[in-house]
């Protein structure tokens, strides 16, 4: 029988494949004192209660105590989080967090006071503060964001009750992680190499890209037998979690969870409408695609595991991590010496968590907080997609890096919303110059190939997922039942409308949605290809060498929440209010379609 191939125990993995949390606190035992440092600030804080109204000098101290909290609390969260997150099959990690979440809801309850007691202040009053105190001026763009949602804010009592639960209110995204990453049991499948290797999250998509349809089937079916097994307890988790932010919204008088979310970052609700209505329109041209993917591979029935496999035959490029650390430098030398300087440190300095271990989390990401590094968790396989996924988790952290750098702490993040433009902007950068480099007509179609996929699973299937979160959202706020088979049924044709006629719309593709951890966030996945539109332009200008472009690009960088995310992007070169940048990316996305038509004839 085959040796099984499986993933190495995290104390198995070579220390510069690791990220250094010791960055962040020498060791445990500093956590430890840190964590009760910021318990007694929190209990502390209360102190200030009943202060706000007493003159300038006041509120500036309290202001300044309730930002010195929070900065210390995110502190450790971030290294609480980071410890579970490389093991979380770890119960030690496990507890320490548990205590920080528990910790987290105790601060806020006892913070809670604090955005009633600001509201109470007139604008005039605030007015005659800054005149008072000049050093408020430091903090006016803040305290105006906070006080634009005047409407939304509950009495003290009540915004700390609910600040109190926010961990119970958390159960349900709990639950999904654990048993996602940690209890679930996958089974053991075949390789195109003949090799036994265990089924993970992390695996199966490098499984879909095999050009063995039958390791692709068996990877698709065998995954979905685990999620369609547990489908009715992962449907009463996501019904939770949607519930919660149905009965938050109803009680901060917003007339959608949708408008409510939106709200947080000044994003009208049309944006997220022109977008559902724009990529439906171009549906046809993901259809085509798929009609095409199903002619050069010159198969019978196209089914949903066929649609990540390269065109192109075997992969045409496959890189070990330290050949991608190489072209991601040459990739971004079009943004500057200094921004490829700070990516060079993100590689020297173990910022990044790079390879799949026992128990770790799936996926990737990039994290933090203001006085970290922007580290990034990645699960690497020598594939081209996770030479993008790299590029685009530096983006993130190199937009991190630049706005922590650039800006206090009060300014000191971004927008979600804005998040994932800087990311994909990085990724646009990486194919165009694939495409100019890489002179073998095989070698551009994979590209193309790949760059097409990406648009795809970028575009139109987070829009895709977009829509599915309104409707679990308006079917919960309608008071209709969020089962396992609803949502299936739901999920089922949905996906049959995006794909068009030419994929078999398999039956297990209907439980997709129990193994999105998206869902689990609160309306996010939208930004995706929010972000995808406005970085086609973006990366169109860098490319364009005009340093005046460049500057401005950086300069979004650097903006953090200094600025409204709209006027941010406005100012970088992008207007997100009108539908046009989609449009543009729909544009590149035909053309580049064109171009790997005529390249397979």
């Amino acid at each position: 029988m085959a040796k099984v191939k499986r993933l190495p125990q995290r104390t198995e993995v070579a220390q510069e494949l690791t990220w250094d949390l010791s960055q962040v606190f020498s060791d445990d035992v500093a956590f430890e004192e840190s964590f009760d440092a910021v318990k007694q600030k929190a209990l502390d804080f209360t102190a200030y209660k009943g202060t706000l109204a007493n003159g300038a000098k006041q509120f500036l101290t309290a202001l300044e105590a309730l930002l010195a909290l929070e900065r210390e609390l995110e502190k450790v969260y971030v290294y609480a989080s980071m410890k579970n997150d490389q093991d979380t099959s770890e119960t030690k990690y496990q507890a320490m967090m548990a205590k920080v979440q528990k910790l987290v809801a105790e601060a806020s309850a006892k913070n809670a006071w604090f955005q009633p007691e600001l509201l109470a202040l007139t604008p005039a009053k605030l007015a005659a503060y800054y005149e008072a105190e000049p050093k408020l001026a430091e903090y006016q763009t803040l305290i105006t964001n906070w006080t634009r949602l005047r409407a939304h804010v509950l009495s003290e009592t009540e915004e700390a009750l609910l600040a109190g639960a926010s961990d119970i209110l958390s159960t349900a995204s709990n639950v999904f992680e654990v048993l996602n990453n940690a209890d679930l049991k996958f089974p053991v499948v075949t390789n195109e190499k003949g090799e036994a290797v265990e089924l993970s999250n992390g695996v199966y998509g490098t499984l879909l890209e095999s050009t063995a349809p039958e390791v692709r089937k068996e990877a698709f079916e065998k995954l979905y037998q685990v999620y369609h097994q547990f489908r009715h307890t992962l449907a009463t988790t996501l019904a939770a979690h949607v519930r919660k932010h149905n009965f938050s919204a109803k009680l901060r008088h917003y007339s959608s969870a949708k408008e409510a979310s939106l709200a947080q970052n000044e994003i009208p609700v049309t944006v997220y409408d022109t977008l559902v209505t724009t990529v439906n329109k171009n549906l046809p041209l993901l259809h085509r695609y798929v009609a095409l993917r199903k002619k050069i591979l010159a198969t019978k029935e196209l089914h949903m595991y066929d649609l990540y496999t390269p065109l192109t035959g075997e992969p045409a490029l496959t890189f070990t991590y330290e050949q991608a650390k190489q072209m991601t430098l040459e990739a971004l030398r079009v943004l500057g010496p200094d921004y490829v300087a700070q990516v060079e440190k993100a590689f020297d300095k173990r910022w990044i968590d790079v390879v799949a271990n026992t128990g770790k989390r799936s996926g990737a990401y990039s994290g933090g907080s203001y006085d970290t590094p922007p580290y990034i968790l990645l699960n690497w396989q020598d594939t081209l997609d996770n030479l993008f996924t790299l590029v685009h988790e530096l983006g993130h952290s190199m937009h991190s890096y630049y706005t922590r750098t650039e800006q206090p702490y009060q300014y000191g993040d971004y927008s979600i919303f804005v998040a994932e433009i800087a990311s994909t902007t990085n990724e646009n950068l990486l194919t165009q110059y694939l495409l100019e480099t890489q002179t073998d007509p095989n070698i551009q179609a994979y590209v193309l190939n790949h760059y097409l996929d990406g648009f795809k699973g970028t575009v139109y299937r987070q829009t895709q997922f977009a829509e599915f979160e309104e409707w679990i959202h308006q079917q919960d706020a309608a008071q209709v039942p969020l089962t396992a088979e609803a949502m299936s049924s739901y999920y089922h044709a949905l996906n049959a409308r995006y794909y068009g006629p030419a994929v078999v719309n398999d039956e297990q593709i209907a439980d997709e949605w129990a193994r999105i951890p998206h869902f689990y966030y609160n309306f996010y996945v939208y930004q995706y290809a929010t972000g995808f539109g406005a970085a086609t332009t973006l990366s169109k200008r860098l490319l364009e060498n005009d340093p005046a472009k460049t500057k401005a690009y950086l300069d979004y960088l650097k903006a953090g929440s200094s600025a409204a995310p709209l006027e941010v992007m406005k100012k970088a070169g992008v207007d997100m209010t009108d539908s046009v940048y989609l449009e543009k990316a729909f544009t590149v996305f035909e053309k580049r379609l064109v171009e790997l038509e005529q390249l397979l004839g």
